[in-house]
């Protein structure tokens, strides 16, 4: 008998590292906090268990799972690691048994292949999850389980196709979303999640970016289980700083065990399908920069070589400064914030990079959202005797965007600013910024609509603004509608007020001259939000 060693009813502590950065508490704002997990001497290691699956189809998948395996015994353990792979309803679908031995003081990392047949795959419209039980056998006695939940999926992007879940292309109708929960503030009971979640799923949002920092695990276990993909960025600067007491000036210390912890924490996510680096990076337009990328890139893919990396740069095309050539090339996937923002790409977008570089794969990092009356106040102007409403243009925009993106399948989606309205990046005295679809309260404003009838199957049909207008009585007051229809007419009292009829994506011929395979719309407009 081993007297000098901890028997099991003596347990050892290990801190939980779960904040960035690891040198927060040098940090003058905020408050951060250390969890404490109980363990046997015999365990799996902290963030131990890395789940893939290589192959994943209707008829078969593979998984692989590989286990760190820690003996913190002052005496050698052999033991078994046992892994069962249960389903939703808790049936087992696949086991596997692999013995060890351990000297004290050391670890070792366990690779088993498990198959599972007919899995029940991960998707957005389907997001099944899988639990795999990890037991640690010392002799007949378990001494640590783990459970993990993943996703049986593949993932993959493509220059021409875009981004391909299982096989099959899948548009990012993207949200960007800051961490706070509104009146709640930043520590968000589960609750506020799910329901904004779930507003922003029945908005039509499939994707969402972590702008700009690491989010609350139990917010990814919700992408999990609702159907999100995931952009998970980790930074907001890195060398070049962006505020006095930012990140910039830990990066040289920490970023490789920063970026580290956040790729082992958040890997067995089945919603992650893409990692961001960071978000609109002074790097990416000086001539060093590209080295602190391939610095970040290496470790990104060493710990996680199943998902690409990207970053938010919003410098593609500008004015000088321009983000380099060799930066954006080393990029797994290209990520462009504000396509639309310089000079003729208000209209081409990210066109000429395809042409230049048919290469690059792309994707939409962050975009103007589709503005509502600002405040959520409607106007007719300052002059009682004409109109001149401040409700009629938010949306051009954003409405040109996303056509553009919705008929190329290249570009892989796009990520508005924002989905939810949040806490700062504002002038006093306000409190938050207002760029959301959803207030911080989690409602819906006018914007939210004209996502939904783009962005979802059903028949939407969305009238805005009021029709309270004291002193404009007689006045003929503009009235828009975000709809998926193909005709809208108005009727006030009974009496028509006029029809719009509109079509998109349009339709061409098919199946010979002239012929269509659905009803010919004589469109009115081009506009998506006919008024």
């Amino acid at each position: 008998m081993d007297t000098s060693n901890p028997t099991p009813s003596e347990p050892t502590f290990k801190p939980m590292n779960t904040g960035w950065p690891k040198t927060a508490a040098l940090s003058p704002s905020g408050t951060w906090y250390v969890w404490l997990k109980l363990t046997d001497p015999l365990h799996v290691g902290h963030w131990g268990t890395y789940v893939t699956t290589p192959r994943a189809g209707s008829t078969g998948a593979e998984v692989a799972v590989r286990t760190r395996v820690e003996n913190d015994h002052r005496a050698p353990r052999r033991g078994v690691l046992r892994s069962l792979i249960v389903d939703a309803t808790g049936r087992e679908v696949a086991h596997a048994e692999t013995p060890f031995s351990l000297g004290a003081g050391q670890q070792t990392d366990i690779e088993q292949r498990l198959q599972v047949e007919t899995p029940q795959l991960w998707s957005v419209e389907a997001p099944n999850l899988y639990q795999l039980r990890s037991d640690l056998l010392d002799g007949r006695r378990i001494a640590d389980t783990s459970i993990t939940t993943f996703g049986v999926r593949t993932i993959a992007y493509d220059k021409d196709r875009g981004f391909l879940l299982n096989g099959v292309h899948v548009k990012m109708n993207g949200v960007n979303l800051h961490h706070d929960g509104g009146a709640v503030g930043a520590a968000v009971p589960e609750r506020v999640w799910q329901r904004r979640l779930e507003v922003l799923k029945a908005m039509g949002a499939n994707a969402i970016r972590t702008a700009h920092n690491p989010p609350a695990p139990e917010f990814l276990d919700l992408c999990d289980r609702l159907g999100f993909l995931v952009m998970a960025e980790a930074f907001d600067e890195w060398t070049i700083g962006k505020v006095a007491e930012g990140y910039h000036k830990y990066f040289a210390e920490w970023s490789e065990r920063d970026v580290t912890d956040f790729v082992h924490r958040d890997r067995n996510h089945p919603s992650i399908v893409l990692w961001s680096a960071g978000n609109e990076i002074g790097e990416q337009d000086t001539p060093g920069g590209v080295d602190v990328l391939r610095q970040l890139l290496d470790i990104f893919h060493r710990e996680d070589p199943t998902r690409p990396v990207t970053t938010g740069n919003d410098h593609i095309a500008a004015d000088g400064g321009r983000a380099t050539l060799p930066f954006l090339n080393a990029l797994d996937v290209v990520g462009y914030n504000y396509v639309d923002r310089w000079h003729e790409r208000r209209e081409i977008f990210a066109e000429p990079d395809r042409h230049d570089h048919p290469d690059w794969e792309m994707v939409g990092t962050e975009s103007a959202v589709a503005r509502s009356a600002p405040g959520g106040r409607y106007s007719l102007g300052d002059d009682s005797g004409a109109v001149r409403p401040n409700y009629t243009a938010g949306m051009i925009r954003a409405e040109r965007l996303w056509k553009w993106v919705a008929t190329h399948d290249y570009f892989a989606g796009d990520f508005m600013w924002t989905g939810i309205d949040y806490l700062g990046e504002t002038f006093w005295p306000g409190l938050g910024s207002g760029s959301g679809a959803v207030d911080i309260t989690g409602h819906p404003k006018e914007s939210y609509y004209l996502y939904q009838s783009q962005w979802t199957d059903r028949p939407v049909l969305h009238l805005f603004p009021h029709w309270n207008w004291p002193g404009r009585e007689g006045q003929v007051i503009p009235v828009l509608a975000h709809t998926n229809c193909n005709s809208v007419e108005l009727f006030l009292n009974g009496r028509s007020l006029g029809e719009k009829r509109l079509e998109f994506p349009a339709q061409g011929t098919s199946r010979g001259w002239h012929r269509y395979a659905l009803p010919v719309v004589n469109a009115t407009t081009n506009e998506l939000h006919p008024g």
